[in-house]
């Protein structure tokens, strides 16, 4: 048996998956194997329209995907910050780091406190760091 047969299959259409199918996914045992997703998925899922279910998988320990979800958050805050807020509203983002903030535990906090040292200092921004899950793989507090 091969991954891909291995893998999870709710999806109707991976690259364009909803938050139900999304969630599915990430509470399913394969969720790890990302390498059965189509290419740059996480850039595809890194979108306003699931951030928030993504948020919420980040927000939970006992998410298989947690990791994915917030390599996706990564993603989602250097794209709002970098593009000065034309690809995601500036208030999402804020809203998302505040309650990463208040109700995260030390991994998100992390994420929330990045978040703003790019707002501050976007010249702190390395692809591979916020866009292939360099901080994800090796999480540090910038300063």
């Amino acid at each position: 048996m091969s991954v891909t047969q291995a893998g999870f299959r709710g999806f109707a259409n991976p690259v364009d998956p909803t938050a139900a199918e999304l969630r599915a996914w990430a509470y399913h045992p394969d969720a790890s194997l990302l390498q059965t997703m189509p290419p740059d998925w996480d850039l595809l899922v890194a979108g306003d329209r699931l951030i928030g279910t993504l948020f919420e998988l980040a927000m939970d320990p006992a998410c298989p995907a947690r990791r994915f979800a917030l390599h996706c958050l990564y993603i989602y805050a250097a794209d709002g910050i970098r593009t000065h807020f034309r690809a995601h509203p500036k208030r999402r983002l804020r809203k998302f780091v505040e309650q990463a903030e208040e109700n995260g535990d030390e991994i998100l906090t992390t994420w929330a406190h990045n978040a703003r040292m790019l707002l501050a200092r976007p010249e702190l921004f390395e692809y591979h760091d916020w866009c292939e899950g360099g901080l994800v793989r090796q999480p540090r507090r910038l300063s």
